[in-house]
């Protein structure tokens, strides 16, 4: 069986939803600068070489010195993406920068027209002139995600198109989706027709365990499916595989055969596991930037010693 380790995972300044990162949200507010560095040195010691950044602005408040949006939000460290740019230079890492939730309601609009498109673009030329000369810096991320339905909404594909077309002319050249709805893909002639016409370098699709709409039996037929589609279009497939449980509304750790079988099913399909997500979800024991509940430390244990165990970390 191949089996691949998660070499990748979200992480976030302050969580978007109300409640889900109520374990972590007031940590991760007084991290300085040297607290995101050891974060970060953290995800690369359990093998997270990619990290993807759910947002630089929420609510209508900024978490970097941006004229765009003036308003900021009250972090301890001056300038959070910065320090975790800096922190994955260090370390090796590349960063998609996300570009989204920025006002209320986060999910905004998928349109291309009106302020908030205009929003996208204004902070996308901000970000690359003045973080573009880290080279963490790899490419963005858009967290407005499609919700496909048997095939990419039409405006979706659009709206992916126009705001990557623009992003690589003015920073980092590579573009990070990771859409819902996976399972109900049928991986058509259609379907294969709109990736090739999806101007995006990688699709990150979520497996949907963690919210609890799909089985494993599904998630394995479907990343099957996805697989033959994406060779037929000739792009790289990701997975992007949900490693929380929910309690009420609150995300918890979930529980690592859960996550092993998870990972089992989709390695053998894809070419790249992400999870959503480490920060919150693992802790490495005794961390001194510990950030989640106290049994993210199980669930971390259990999984790096599973991946020494399969020589995917180093003992």
């Amino acid at each position: 069986m191949k089996l691949q380790r998660i070499s990748g995972t979200w992480f976030d300044f302050y969580h978007c939803n109300p409640y889900e990162g109520d374990t972590w949200n007031a940590t991760t507010q007084q991290f300085t600068a040297e607290d995101w560095e050891l974060k970060l040195g953290e995800m690369a010691e359990a093998g997270m070489d990619t990290l993807v950044l759910l947002h630089v602005a929420l609510h209508g408040q900024a978490f970097y010195p941006s004229e765009v949006i003036p308003h900021r939000w009250n972090t301890v460290c001056p300038d959070p993406l910065e320090a975790v740019l800096a922190a994955a230079d260090k370390h090796g890492q590349t960063i998609y920068v996300g570009l989204g939730f920025f006002t209320t309601p986060i999910m905004g609009s998928l349109s291309t027209t009106g302020d908030r498109s205009s929003l996208r673009f204004d902070i996308a030329r901000e970000l690359a002139a003045r973080y573009g000369h880290h080279r963490s810096f790899g490419g963005w991320y858009f967290p407005v995600e499609a919700a496909i339905f048997t095939y990419f909404p039409d405006h979706y594909v659009t709206y992916a198109n126009e705001l990557a077309d623009f992003c690589r002319k003015v920073g980092a050249p590579k573009v990070l989706i990771a859409p819902y709805g996976t399972r109900s893909i049928n991986g058509d002639g259609r379907f294969v027709a709109q990736l090739r016409s999806l101007e995006v370098d990688y699709i990150a699709y979520q497996d949907e365990i963690g919210v609890d709409r799909t089985t494993f039996e599904q998630v394995e037929a479907t990343f099957e499916r996805l697989r033959e589609a994406h060779d037929r279009a000739n792009k790289p497939l990701w997975a992007d595989i949900e490693v929380f449980r929910f309690q009420g509304r609150v995300l918890y750790p979930g529980a690592f055969d859960r996550i092993q079988r998870q990972l089992e099913i989709v390695s053998p399909y894809v070419d790249k596991v992400l999870c959503y997500q480490y920060l919150g979800m693992m802790n490495k024991p005794g961390s001194p930037v510990h950030a989640g509940s106290a049994e993210s430390v199980a669930l971390y244990e259990d999984y790096t010693a599973y991946m020494k165990e399969q020589g995917l970390l180093p003992r």
